[in-house]
């Protein structure tokens, strides 16, 4: 101590939920994968999910098998152990109630709360979080149609996506891929939002476009945007 001013450690003075995002970032995005898109998780595919080069997605599983948090089996396809998933589901949970409050008390636009809460949701602690669920109403579900962990019935998750479904059929969309600002923005000026009811119009393979007609209107997208919206079948 110099001339009686205090000093400290930076690190100690920073919230063990900040100081984790690496680690976090990399539990969320193998959960995203696996459970919401119902991938086989290796390494290229989380890499590319990240936007980061293969050698450092393989130096951070290094590290996140050591601290069990993730293992990895015969194929190379990544798991979340109990742990690892207990850390994922805390911090998506955070996210999605982040999304919740930026879109429902902050009146953000829709396409805009994925990015924005990912930059709150690590502010977010063990002391804001039930506080934060009971003022938003007790969500069960994101802006985006995902199951908000912790929350509601764990309710197994439907892996069809509109390029799926047959030419005239119909379905509700259930949940849209959330990780894309511009696709989000695209979503939002076709009225493509969760709940609403989707009927497949044409398939075209050879051209990579889906017809669909979406609030009696017809909407033309690629065969991947289309992948990228999950839908349940309509009652």
């Amino acid at each position: 101590m110099a001339g009686g001013s205090r000093t400290w450690d930076d690190r100690a003075a920073m919230p063990k939920q900040v100081s984790n995002v690496a680690t976090d970032d990399y539990l969320t995005a193998i959960y995203r994968l696996s459970h919401d898109e119902g991938l086989d998780v290796i390494a290229v595919r989380l890499a590319d999910r990240l936007e980061i080069t293969p050698p450092s997605v393989a130096g951070m599983l290094k590290r996140l098998i050591r601290d069990g948090l993730v293992s990895t089996d015969a194929r190379k396809t990544i798991h979340l152990t109990p742990e690892g998933l207990r850390r994922a589901e805390q911090m998506v949970r955070r996210h999605r109630l982040a999304e919740c409050l930026i879109t429902n008390v902050l009146k953000v636009p829709w396409w805009r709360a994925y990015e924005e809460a990912h930059l709150l949701e690590h502010g977010i602690s063990d002391i804001t979080e039930p506080h934060l669920f009971e003022t938003l109403g007790r969500p069960e579900r994101s802006p985006f149609g995902y199951p908000i962990p912790g929350h509601g019935p764990n309710r197994k998750l439907s892996m069809t996506t509109l390029a799926d479904i047959k030419e005239g059929q119909q379905a509700v969309i259930d949940r849209v891929f959330e990780e894309d600002e511009q696709l989000l923005r695209f979503f939002d000026e076709e009225g493509i939002r969760p709940g609403q009811q989707v009927l497949v119009e044409s398939m075209a393979p050879y051209r990579g476009t889906v017809t669909a007609q979406i609030e009696g209107r017809p909407v033309v997208m690629g065969t991947q945007v289309a992948g990228r919206i999950w839908v349940v079948p309509a009652k």
